[in-house]
């Protein structure tokens, strides 16, 4: 028999057994003391609490209701190790690969002309968004079809609000350095928009 804690992480509850709270609070706390010094750390932290909350969430079934220590590994192995991440490991961070998910297909809201429709396209079969908008423009002339797709694709098609979302629709991998990059580079660019301003 084993003791189980209840835990809230990303906005999700679990039953977590105590030693795999253990290792699951050892990691996160290394996780927070590496970004530590990061513009944004705390957008950082709670991206990668939400990513640990879906990819728990995936190990929970009517069968089995409790997180152990083997599924805190296998997150884990998907994020990868801060340390792993570190400047002084960039030979062995280039070498290192993590699961994807793979691409999937969202609304690309934050380069968007009309409803980010182009920009989730292109962004899902790798191609420059320009391409994708000059079809729909051709295609509008041409028999009205790109009138009728775009709003339909614009109601299908979910916006990528959370940065999992964006990471998954480039195609990358969801691990700490993707989402930490991605915190980065939306932080820069609102800093930047604010200094246009």
């Amino acid at each position: 028999m084993k003791t189980t804690v209840s835990i809230n992480i990303g906005g999700l509850a679990f039953y977590i057994d105590e030693d795999a709270y253990a290792v699951l609070k050892k990691y996160l706390r290394k996780v927070e003391l590496n970004y530590a010094k990061e513009e944004g750390h705390e957008e950082i932290i709670a991206d990668i609490e939400t990513r640990v909350a879906e990819l728990f969430r995936e190990k929970i079934n009517d069968y089995k209701q409790v997180i152990t220590v083997a599924d805190v590994y296998d997150v884990i192995g998907v994020l990868g190790d801060p340390e792993d991440f570190e400047e002084s490991h960039s030979d062995a961070r280039t070498k290192m690969t993590y699961a994807s998910s793979g691409r999937r297909l969202y609304r690309d809201i934050d380069n968007r002309i009309i409803g980010g429709v182009c920009c989730g396209l292109a962004a899902y079969f790798n191609i420059d968004v320009i391409i994708i908008r000059v079809l729909f423009v051709v295609f509008a002339f041409v028999g009205g079809v790109a009138l009728i797709i775009y709003p339909i694709l614009w109601i299908v098609m979910p916006a990528a609000m959370t940065t999992v979302q964006k990471i998954e629709m480039r195609g990358e991998p969801v691990n700490l350095d993707n989402i930490k990059r991605t915190v980065r580079d939306e932080f820069d660019r609102v800093k930047d928009s604010f200094k246009k301003k």
